[in-house]
């Protein structure tokens, strides 16, 4: 499977980022054939937060047995110093590692949030009169050998996740949206592109999330009636996933997190080993068939 530098933290990843909130959804014995089918297949990036049910669980066997064949990411949403230092300390202690190679805030997707990482007082996410921040928490953890690097995960506008960029110089990485139907629309709260070019510009790993997003649930489909465990529809045919992965990275990104119900994983797999670039003709004719698409983003955080 093809590799690309992730910026500038010297590691190259595979360009299909293993998901793991997809062994969620699957007992301990299928998540161990899906992450060997994943190591086998050349994937050599894992992505996995708190907040995915038991996947830190379930991935700890398997990568215990790779582990020096993947990069580790993990991610907290926690805002506060000592919220963050906790959380990172339980999923070291779940995912059975030392190491986490890239530790990420998650789904950061206001202002006041990104206020809060930094160590600038918000009433609403800190105790007493200080708090110096997640970011410091993050800080002293790679100074400790805890975590090797240090990214940033956003739903939001995609002006927030510029200045992110700006503001926190120690970020390595940027997970953010990007698909065809986004790129199809017009006005600056669509406008992810900037977002990769800015990332690029500022020698930053790049990661696509929602690049198998189709759009939002119908409002009228009960949860327990989705065919998919994911927080958006995805696409779901060979052909649309192909594209859908082809489209992300043939604009650059370094790489891309396979859709997270399990039952869509082989398949983007197996696009991911035949990965061929695609033409501007066809970008152009996925950016006119999503035109009057409803946009995936914003919706529930993955």
């Amino acid at each position: 499977m093809e590799t690309r530098p992730l910026g500038e933290t010297g590691h190259d990843s595979s360009v299909l980022t293993f998901g793991s909130i997809a062994l969620n959804f699957i007992e301990q014995e299928a998540a161990n054939e899906m992450v060997e089918d994943a190591v086998q297949a050349g994937v050599n990036h894992f992505d996995v937060a708190p907040t995915y049910g038991d996947a830190e669980l379930k991935l700890a066997p398997k990568l215990e047995e790779h582990r020096d064949e993947i990069f580790l990411g993990c991610k907290t949403q926690e805002r506060t110093y000592y919220g963050a230092w906790g959380e990172l300390q339980k999923s070291l202690d779940r995912l059975g590692v030392d190491t986490i190679d890239l530790y990420q805030f998650h789904a950061v997707t206001e202002y006041r949030e990104l206020e809060a990482i930094k160590g600038e007082y918000d009433p609403e996410l800190a105790q007493g009169d200080h708090d110096p921040g997640a970011l410091q928490a993050f800080i002293e953890a790679k100074e400790e050998g805890l975590i090797d690097h240090i990214g940033l995960t956003s739903h939001g506008d995609p002006s927030l996740i510029r200045q992110a960029i700006h503001d926190i110089d120690e970020l390595e990485t940027v997970m953010f949206p990007f698909n065809y139907t986004l790129e199809a629309k017009e006005g600056p709260e669509y406008d992810y592109r900037s977002v990769l070019e800015l990332a690029r510009e500022e020698g930053l790993g790049t990661l696509c999330i929602k690049g198998f997003a189709k759009g939002p649930w119908p409002d009228d489909l009960p949860e327990d009636e989705r065919p998919y465990n994911t927080w958006y529809e995805p696409y779901d045919t060979e052909e649309e996933l192909v594209e859908c992965l082809r489209f992300a990275l043939s604009h650059g990104m370094t790489s891309i997190p396979n859709a997270g119900d399990p039952d869509l994983v082989p398949t983007i797999l197996e696009a991911a080993e035949d990965y061929e670039p695609m033409s501007e003709a066809e970008q152009s004719e996925l950016r006119e068939r999503a035109r009057d698409a409803e946009s995936p983003v914003p919706a529930r955080l993955d």
